[in-house]
């Protein structure tokens, strides 16, 4: 129990690590909050610093995401432990304490979370957004498909357990893109 709850907090700390930000100020010297669309996540961190600098953005916060779930499922049996511990990544990057509470979109760290929990189903989620960002130009029309996907692919696949995170995840993802919603 005291390692679920340290294993918690210690997960919001490393998912309030804002890696687009660190890559963009010490490679590129651009402060990706105040430049584009004055997001932190990779898909501003790619048109302000490259492609390569937006992959390396990407695969920190899926890992960010990915990895204290996998450590927690490895220590723990508790299915509530492992949804706390991805809330805890997710929360820490959408509400990160190194930048004032604010943050990215959690649409890389709530992918990584998903990996190890779900990932035949987010497998094919992801490849919904995919194909709507390929036909419609728009990242965040593919990461509002991919977290609409998840709970009816989690439900349809008999994963119910997973259903209160991925409605969660949903319902923060939303949130973080309502000024994209409302531009669509």
């Amino acid at each position: 129990m005291f390692f679920d709850i340290l294993w918690i907090a210690i997960t919001y700390c490393i998912g309030s690590v804002p890696f687009g930000l660190v890559f963009a100020k010490t490679f590129c010297h651009i402060d990706p909050r105040t430049a584009g669309s004055g997001n932190v996540g990779a898909t501003n961190v790619s048109r302000l610093c490259g492609t390569g600098w937006g992959v390396a953005t990407l695969a920190c916060d899926l890992l960010k995401g990915a990895l204290p779930v996998a450590i927690i499922m490895h220590y723990s049996g508790s299915e509530l432990a492992w949804t706390l511990t991805a809330l805890a990544a997710i929360l820490g990057h959408l509400y990160s304490c190194f930048l004032g509470f604010k943050g990215g979109k959690a649409v890389a760290t709530s992918i990584g979370v998903l990996i190890p929990l779900a990932f035949w189903q987010l497998l094919a989620a992801v490849v919904l957004c995919l194909l709507l960002i390929w036909r419609s130009g728009f990242v965040s029309l593919g990461s509002l498909a991919l977290v609409t996907a998840m709970p009816i692919l989690l439900a349809l696949s008999g994963k119910f357990s997973l259903l209160p995170l991925s409605l969660i995840i949903l319902g923060l993802v939303y949130w973080s893109h309502r000024e994209n919603i409302r531009r669509l």
